[in-house]
C-alpha cells in the first residue's frame, strides 16, 4: 500500500486545523447539566465509572431508541423507575439514533429512514437525556458521519459525557451518502470539541461496529483497540471501548476483558450483549443471556474495567424490544450480578491468564505492524485526519491480511492463521452445514454477487460459506452497499444471481430500488434476499417494523427466510443456466 493509492487527493484538510476549529467552538458548546450528573454529584461519567470500579460495583447498561421520541422519553424514565423500585441501579442508556441522523439537519429530511430515533433539535436531545438520572450515551450515528459536529454539540448540551461511535466511522455507510472526506472532516472537528471540554468526555468506540466485525482474529481486534487509543492520544481526549456482540466463547470473552484491564484500557463504556447467540424463541434466548451475562459480571469482579454490562432483551432477534421487556432483562441482570460472586471459585485463573497473554502478545504485534505500515506507505502518523481516512479506505479485510498477528496463509479466511480465532468463524461453519443439510446438490460454475444492505455482515459471511461449500463462486458485493453500486458491480461481473442480506428494516425499499435500477440497465438478474425481511411504513411513528416477505415475493424477489431456503433457489438458477447453455444459439 502507498499514499497515492490510499490518499490520492492533493489538498486534504490538516488535523491540526480541524482540531483547532473544534476547540474554538468549545467557547460556545459546553457540557450542559443533566439529571444524571446532578443526581450523583459527579462531573462526568468517566469519574462516575472510576468510582464504581473502586467500589467493586458492576454497572448496568440498556439500549433504547424508539422511532417515536415521546415513547423514548417515557422509556428513559419508566425503565429507570421500575428498576429503582426493585433496588436495581441502571447506570447508563445507549441511545439508538436513526441512521438518517448521521446527515446534517439541512439534508436529513431527504434521507432514507431506518428504524431508530430522530431528534430534530438540540432541545430534543436535552429533553431525552434529562428524563431520569441515567447517563446518556449517544453511541450511534454521531461521530464518524457528516453530522458529527452538530450532533456532538447537541449531545454535549444535553449533558452527555460519552459520545460515539468511532467504530462506526470505519465501516458504516449512510445509504446514498458516502463522502469519506466530509465524514472525516466533521469527525475530527467534533473530536477537537470533545477534547476541549472542561470536564472529561469519553470518545466511545464499539469495536464490533468497526473492524472487529470483519477480523477473523481476536488478537487483531484487541490490537485495533490499542491503535484507536493511540489515535485518541493524538486528539487529546480519553476513549472508552465496547465489545461483546460477537464474543460467544466464554473463555475468550473473559480473557478479552481481562486483556483490556491488563493494557490499562479502562474505563470502557459497556460490554454489549452476545446477540449472535440469540437464535431461538424468547424462552430459549434466556439461556444465551445467562451464559454471557454471568461471564461479564464475573469479569468486572475479577478485574474491573468500568464496562457496564448489557442484558439484551430476549426478543431482540425478532423485533425491537418493548419497554417492559427491557425492564425484565435489567432486573434479571441485577439479580445475576448478586449471584455472580458465588461462581468465582469455579474460574480457572491459569486458563484465563494464558489466553489473555496470547491476546496481548498478538495485539502488540498487530499494533506495531499497522503503525509501521502506515508510516511506510507515506501516511503522516501524527495527523489524525490522515490516519483515520487511510484506515477507513484500507478496510478491515486488507488491514488484517497485511498486518494481522497470525502467520500468513492464503487458505485462511482472513489471509492469516488466527492467533485466537474469532468465534464467528466456527459459528458460520456450523450454520452453513446445518443449512446445507446432509446431501447438498453442488452448483459448480454458479456465480453469485453477495452483499448486505447495511453494516451487519454475518449474513453475508454465511452465504459466502455456503456457496464455497457448494462449489459456487461468491463475488464480493461489499457491506452497506448502495443499490447503485450493486448495479454497477452486476454490469461489471455479470453474475448469475444477486444475494442480499438485510437487517436494518429497509428490506422492501432496498429491493425495489435495486430491481428498478437493474431494469433500467437492461438486466434481469435474479435477486435473492434474506435476513430481517421487515420495514417500518413510511410516515409511521411506530418502532415496530412490519413483515414484508410476502410483498417482496409478489414483486419478484426470491425470498429466503432461512439460510436453507437458498438451496432450492440456487438449484433452480443453476438449472436455468444449464438449460440456456444447452440451447442452440
Amino acid at each position: 500500500m502507498n499514499r497515492s493509492d490510499l490518499l490520492p487527493e492533493p489538498d486534504l484538510p490538516k488535523a491540526a486545523d480541524l482540531l483547532a476549529e473544534g476547540r474554538a467552538s468549545a467557547a460556545t458548546w459546553q457540557t450542559g447539566p443533566s439529571a444524571f450528573l446532578s443526581h450523583y454529584a459527579t462531573a462526568s461519567e468517566l469519574d462516575y465509572k472510576r468510582t464504581a470500579m473502586a467500589q467493586g460495583r458492576v454497572m448496568q447498561h440498556a439500549q433504547i431508541g424508539y422511532r417515536d421520541p415521546t415513547k423514548s422519553i417515557r422509556a428513559y424514565h419508566d425503565i429507570w423507575a421500575a428498576c429503582d423500585a426493585q433496588g436495581t441501579r441502571l447506570d447508563r442508556y445507549g441511545l439508538c439514533l436513526d441512521w438518517s441522523m448521521a446527515l446534517p439537519r439541512a439534508i436529513r429530511a431527504r434521507a432514507q429512514r431506518g428504524t431508530g430515533m430522530i431528534l430534530p433539535t438540540v432541545e430534543d436531545f436535552v429533553s431525552l437525556a434529562n428524563a431520569a438520572p441515567v447517563a446518556a450515551h449517544f453511541g450511534d450515528f454521531v461521530l464518524g458521519f457528516p453530522a458529527a459536529l452538530e450532533n456532538t454539540q447537541a449531545a454535549l448540551t444535553a449533558g452527555a459525557t460519552a459520545i460515539g461511535n468511532l467504530g462506526q466511522y470505519f465501516t458504516f455507510r449512510v445509504p446514498g451518502h458516502d463522502d469519506d472526506i466530509e465524514a472525516t472532516r466533521a469527525t475530527v472537528t467534533a473530536l477537537g470539541l470533545i477534547a476541549a471540554q472542561a470536564t472529561p468526555v469519553l470518545i466511545h468506540s464499539n469495536i464490533d461496529d468497526g473492524f472487529a466485525a470483519q477480523f477473523t482474529d481476536l488478537a487483531n481486534a484487541l490490537g485495533m483497540i490499542l491503535v484507536e487509543r493511540d489515535i485518541a492520544a493524538l486528539i487529546g481526549a480519553p476513549i472508552g471501548h465496547a465489545f461483546g456482540h460477537h464474543f460467544s466463547d466464554p473463555l475468550n470473552r473473559l480473557a478479552f476483558q481481562q486483556a483490556l484491564a491488563a493494557e490499562g484500557a479502562a474505563p470502557g463504556t459497556m460490554i454489549y450483549g452476545n446477540t449472535t447467540s440469540y437464535r431461538g424463541t424468547p424462552s430459549q434466548n434466556w439461556a444465551a443471556l445467562s451464559a454471557y451475562l454471568l461471564v461479564d459480571a464475573l469479569g468486572q469482579r475479577l478485574a474491573p474495567t468500568g464496562h457496564a454490562i448489557n442484558p439484551v432483551p430476549v426478543t431482540e432477534n425478532q423485533r425491537i424490544p418493548e419497554i417492559d421487556e427491557v425492564i425484565e432483562a435489567q432486573l434479571f441482570a441485577g439479580r445475576l450480578i448478586e449471584l455472580a460472586a458465588t461462581w468465582q471459585p469455579l474460574i480457572d485463573p491459569a486458563a484465563v491468564t494464558t489466553q489473555t497473554a496470547r491476546l496481548r502478545d498478538g495485539a502488540g504485534r498487530f499494533r506495531a505492524a499497522l503503525w509501521h505500515g502506515l508510516a511506510e506507505a507515506g501516511i503522516d502518523t501524527a495527523d489524525a485526519f490522515e490516519v483515520l481516512l487511510a484506515l477507513r479506505r484500507m478496510g478491515g479485510r486488507r488491514i488484517e491480511a497485511a498486518y494481522g498477528a497470525g502467520t500468513p496463509d492464503p487458505r485462511a479466511m482472513g489471509g492469516r492463521l488466527p492467533v485466537i480465532p474469532a468465534t464467528i468463524l466456527h459459528e458460520i461453519a456450523e450454520l452453513a452445514l446445518a443449512a446445507l443439510g446432509p446431501n447438498p446438490t453442488a452448483t459448480p460454475g454458479l456465480r453469485v454477487l453477495v452483499a448486505t444492505s447495511d453494516v451487519h455482515e454475518h449474513g453475508k459471511m454465511l452465504i459466502d460459506e455456503m456457496l464455497h461449500r457448494l462449489g459456487a463462486t461468491a463475488l464480493d458485493g461489499g457491506t452497506s452497499t448502495d443499490p447503485d453500486r450493486l448495479i454497477a458491480l452486476t454490469q461489471q461481473h455479470s453474475p448469475d444471481a444477486i444475494a442480499i442480506s438485510t437487517y436494518n428494516g429497509v428490506a422492501l425499499s432496498y429491493y425495489q430500488t435495486l430491481r428498478e435500477g437493474l431494469q433500467r440497465a437492461g438486466l434481469d438478474t435474479p435477486i435473492l434476499i434474506g435476513g430481517r425481511l421487515n420495514q417500518i411504513p413510511e410516515g409511521s411513528n411506530t418502532s415496530l417494523p412490519q413483515d414484508v416477505g410476502a410483498q417482496l415475493a409478489a414483486e419478484g424477489a426470491l425470498v429466503c427466510r432461512e439460510a436453507a431456503d437458498l438451496m432450492p433457489n440456487l438449484a433452480d438458477i443453476a438449472a436455468r443456466k444449464a438449460a440456456r447453455a444447452a440451447s442452440p444459439p
